[in-house]
């Protein structure tokens, strides 16, 4: 089916819609939602169901430019800086020099596999090398996705570090995979060149994020809009402004954009909370729309005889090449436990971002592009599967996910505090084990310093006092300045009777 002004408005949100609910399905199968919506955009391709013919690596490159600045905007918007500053040096290393290894690694045993062993598909080493570097940084998309989607909670600030070293370790692969393409159309490349490039792209990338990132908080705080729901597109525009300008002077935007949204989501600025949570949907939105793209662009039928390649590959870079590369770049962190370096090793997922970048040799016309875009797409495949399913599981069986009582995003109630306020909101669920000797709110033995601001009970909210009668199933909104206690009274599942003597 070819895209066609009548048709393309009713197509376009069918596939938004069917991806919506095969990804709320998925969830439940612990299925990562964006290999779900690889597998809608796959389906109603060339090769699928609707059989809409797209092959344009210019505009999927284009989406996905735009989705994946986006993306790395709202993650860094939703990035605290005192989350990133112990990790800071971590995450710079394995953003770099993790990277660099990565490829290295991967290249080698690819030109060693290719021409030893695997004879229906071979590869010079430049080829290899490409290849390698397109899939050497982990994807932001599936990182910020899978770890906030199922709300995992890790020990050793684990999640601020691997975000951190997602959202900016694209400028070295993406500056890898431009050095090699020039070697395989002149055969020839200045290495002292590609240095001063990728320095150059690092540097300008960092100083035009940061500074515009100042520049936009004081913008949207002086520019006084006349309409309140015009500052999320404020938002937006500033979003992209930073990475076309970036890019414009030759830095790399996508790491200006990542350190954009960081330095203005850690600024006070007016209607920073619709903004954020508008930025949240977008986010999804590009998700969304990018992998459907992806998706439509690949042919399913030119999978199968990559196959054989794309899971040596996969399993190469799972079990060989990132591990080595993560134990190599944190040698000099000896206090770090080796199960955090083998949890960040899994996490090395791959996503969106090496089939946007596996569009530059289709767009280059290389030898081999097609081949080389088919196998990044099935590693993608694969380590969303192994890897994105098994997050959660591996983090639990190294022992490093924890159960997180006080959250401030809520199912009850939708209430959400300002980051300034230190105080701490939860929910408690009234049982019958709770109302045990005791019926009324002035008989619950609650911790020094905490309130409770209100009860649902079944679709209607009230404000208590002391005498309000609780019955089973009514949900408590507690406030409190003491977190340790709070958390501790979440823990009980049957609160002990209130001592007499203790304050009312």
């Amino acid at each position: 089916m070819a895209f066609s002004l009548e048709n393309i408005l009713l197509i376009g949100s069918l596939l938004l819609f069917l991806s919506l609910i095969a990804g709320k399905t998925g969830y439940r199968f612990g299925v990562p939602v964006l290999v779900l919506f690889l597998g809608v955009g796959m389906l109603a391709g060339s090769d699928g169901i609707l059989g809409i013919h797209f092959s344009n690596s210019k505009v999927a490159q284009f989406i996905g430019m735009i989705s994946l600045s986006v993306i790395l905007f709202s993650g860094g918007m939703d990035t605290k800086y005192e989350e990133i500053k112990p990790v800071a040096r971590q995450g710079i290393l394995l953003a770099t020099v993790g990277v660099l290894l990565t490829a290295l690694i991967t290249g080698v045993l690819i030109y060693w596999i290719t021409n030893t062993f695997f004879k229906p598909i071979t590869f010079t080493f430049f080829e290899s090398m490409l290849l390698a570097s397109i899939m050497a940084s982990t994807d932001s998309a599936s990182v910020f996705s899978i770890l906030r989607s199922r709300g995992l909670h890790l020990r050793f600030r684990l999640r601020p570090l691997l975000e951190l070293e997602s959202g900016s370790n694209d400028p070295m692969a993406y500056l890898l995979m431009i050095a090699f393409m020039q070697l395989i159309q002149t055969g020839e490349g200045n290495l002292g060149t590609i240095v001063g490039m990728f320095f150059y792209q690092l540097v300008i990338g960092a100083l035009a994020g940061f500074l515009l990132g100042k520049l936009s908080v004081r913008v949207i705080n002086r520019i006084n809009l006349a309409n309140n729901a015009l500052y999320p597109v404020l938002l937006f525009t500033v979003s992209l402004l930073i990475f076309a300008f970036t890019d414009f002077i030759k830095g790399n935007g996508y790491l200006a954009v990542y350190i954009g949204g960081l330095v203005i989501g850690n600024s006070k600025f007016i209607h920073k909370r619709t903004s954020k949570s508008f930025f949240d949907g977008l986010a999804w939105l590009c998700q969304i729309i990018m992998f459907l793209t992806l998706g439509l662009l690949v042919n399913p039928s030119e999978l199968l005889p990559v196959a054989g390649i794309g899971l040596i590959v996969a399993f190469l870079l799972i079990l060989i090449s990132r591990p080595l590369a993560v134990f190599v770049t944190l040698l000099p962190f000896r206090k770090m436990p080796d199960r955090t370096k083998h949890y960040i090793s899994w996490v090395g997922l791959r996503g969106a971002v090496p089939i946007v970048f596996a569009t530059y040799p289709l767009m280059a016309d290389l030898p081999q592009a097609h081949t080389i875009f088919n196998i990044v797409f099935f590693v993608t495949i694969v380590s969303l599967l192994v890897q994105g399913t098994s997050v959660p599981l591996v983090a639990r069986v190294l022992g490093l996910s924890k159960e997180r009582k006080i959250d401030r995003e809520l199912s009850a109630f939708d209430v959400e505090f300002s980051d300034d306020i230190k105080s701490v909101m939860a929910e408690l669920t009234v049982t019958k084990e709770h109302l045990k000797g005791r019926s009324k709110l002035i008989d619950f033995p609650f911790p020094e310093n905490t309130l409770v601001a209100m009860i649902k009970r079944q679709d209607y909210y009230f404000v208590p006092d002391g005498h309000s009668e609780l019955l089973p199933n009514d949900v408590l909104l507690l406030l409190s300045d003491n977190q340790e206690a709070l958390e501790k009274l979440l823990e009980n599942p049957a609160i002990p009777p209130k001592d007499d003597s203790s304050p009312s």
